[in-house]
């Protein structure tokens, strides 16, 4: 059974934000955090990853202690927004393990991604070798990031 954002209550939302947090809290401390039982809270979690709300558990990695410390978002004009031109790229991208982040976007870009590289060659062996052979594309605009500023995986529960 899914649980739509008007069913989530705020037992849900305390859990949800602590999860967020801290993805490695156990069922105790997070029974404890929304003052449920341990029971009711494990149902609560197992019922929230169920319906989709929770899509996942994972570590957070910092890209530049593995060597990826350069940041690319990449503008992205197809030649046509016919559906076959873009299930094409998407598939495409999808297998592209440096483009960490793919939108479908509304303005002049059809879609923005995010890349990570380790340098400006890895990035021009991106460019060469990936992104300019994708399916549909038209136009690439790249910008670099030079340093982030907020970074958040945690989304605003309120």
């Amino acid at each position: 059974m899914a649980k739509s954002a008007n069913r989530i209550d705020a037992y849900d939302k305390v859990l949800l934000r602590r999860l967020q947090d801290h993805g490695r809290a156990s069922n105790v401390e997070l029974a404890e955090a929304a003052n449920l039982s341990e029971s009711a809270c494990f149902r609560r979690v197992r019922a929230l990853e169920d319906a989709g709300v929770i899509t996942g558990y994972a570590a957070t990695v910092d890209p530049q202690a593995i060597g990826l410390g350069l940041t690319v978002y990449v503008s992205i004009t197809l030649a046509s927004q016919a559906q076959d031109v873009l299930a094409a790229f998407e598939e495409a991208v999808a297998k592209a393990p440096e483009i960490v982040e793919c939108h479908l976007m509304t303005g002049q870009a059809d879609y923005i991604i995010r890349v990570v590289a380790a340098d400006v060659e890895d990035l021009e062996r991106l460019h060469a070798k990936v992104l300019t052979r994708l399916p549909g594309v038209a136009r690439l605009n790249s910008s670099i990031a030079l340093r982030s500023v907020v970074r958040r995986n945690a989304l605003p529960i309120r």
